[in-house]
């Protein structure tokens, strides 16, 4: 447990998910003590003049606050100044986080801290090797998980150095494993994941899988695959449909010799194809490209712009030919 005593504590390191987690222990412990705690956080460099000392007024209700200041190395010298008077003289239920990032930028506040005897979390970079691996056995035990050497050394090769990633990956794991965390579960998730592309997003999307098109796309989205990519695959499963379903009922390769596509592409585009009528494949076309316009630029959150396409594609399937 964090404790909440101390009027100014320091939370400093480049590591940004220890840094979160360090605030919201700090914050939990607070809220503990104190249900109605008031939790605050702002950027040092919005502050106005006066603002900081509206923060560390104290409470007509005697409630207790924590304030959290991020982004300490942009701090003023007058913010400075007012958070060491603070921790010299400090209000009684008001405790004030100090988040620095790290570096030399600013980094005699840091210091002034350290000799105030201000308590501090520090939250470094893990660069070496057995550090990560103790992150990642800490991380799968916190889950009620455990893992053997070799499972965290071959997470870690599949998933690299960003901590969110390899916390999310560990939290996964135990979730599928049942606990136990071995080799052979860490291989199976990753192969999983690596086949998620944009084709299969589209591959789902073409057929009217709404839920399962989305969850492929969240999944392509978080290892990595560019919006453009799956846009483009989106557009293709839909052309594909479209063309090999106007193109009549030859033969899988007579068809596919005359639209230039290797049979198990058209094979797969009837299957595919089933359950669209004319109209649907028409505002299914007009969706993806809509869509190719959004992704290059003309949205500025492309991550909606495929989700709100592979629900009107999902929409445009449903489109039963009584409706034309």
């Amino acid at each position: 447990m964090v404790a909440v005593s101390a009027p100014v504590r320091l939370v400093h390191g480049e590591e940004e998910l220890l840094r979160a987690r360090a605030v919201s222990a700090i914050a939990a412990a607070a809220r503990k003590a104190d249900p109605d705690c008031d939790v605050r956080g702002v950027a040092v460099g919005q502050l106005e003049p006066g603002d900081l000392f509206d923060l560390l007024s104290p409470s007509l209700f005697a409630q207790l606050r924590v304030v959290v200041l991020t982004d300490a190395q942009e701090a003023a010298k007058d913010v400075v100044a007012a958070v060491l008077a603070y921790a010299a003289d400090p209000v009684e239920d008001i405790t004030v986080v100090v988040v620095h990032s790290g570096g030399a930028r600013n980094k005699a506040f840091v210091d002034a801290l350290r000799q105030a005897g201000v308590p501090i979390t520090d939250c470094p970079k893990l660069t070496r090797a057995e550090d990560r691996l103790g992150f990642v056995r800490g991380e799968v035990q916190s889950q009620g998980g455990t893992i053997d050497a070799a499972a965290a050394a071959a997470l870690l090769d599949a998933v690299g150095t960003d901590l969110r990633e390899i916390a999310a990956t560990c939290a996964q794991l135990v979730s599928d494993s049942g606990g136990r965390v071995d080799v052979t579960a860490v291989q199976r998730y990753h192969r999983g994941r690596a086949e998620v592309s944009g084709f299969a997003v589209a591959d789902r999307a073409v057929i009217g899988d709404r839920a399962g098109a989305l969850e492929a796309l969240r999944w392509a989205l978080s290892v990595g695959v560019p919006h453009v990519v799956v846009a483009d695959a989106l557009a293709d499963g839909v052309r594909t449909v479209a063309r090999v379903s106007s193109a009549g009922r030859a033969d899988d390769y007579v068809l596919a010799r005359a639209l230039g596509m290797p049979p198990w592409k058209v094979k797969r585009a009837r299957g595919q194809g089933r359950g669209w009528t004319e109209r649907g494949l028409h505002r299914a076309m007009h969706v993806v490209a809509e869509l190719n316009a959004e992704v290059k630029g003309t949205v500025s959150d492309p991550s909606y712009a495929l989700e709100r396409a592979i629900r009107l594609l999902a929409t445009a399937h449903s489109e039963r030919a009584t409706t034309r």
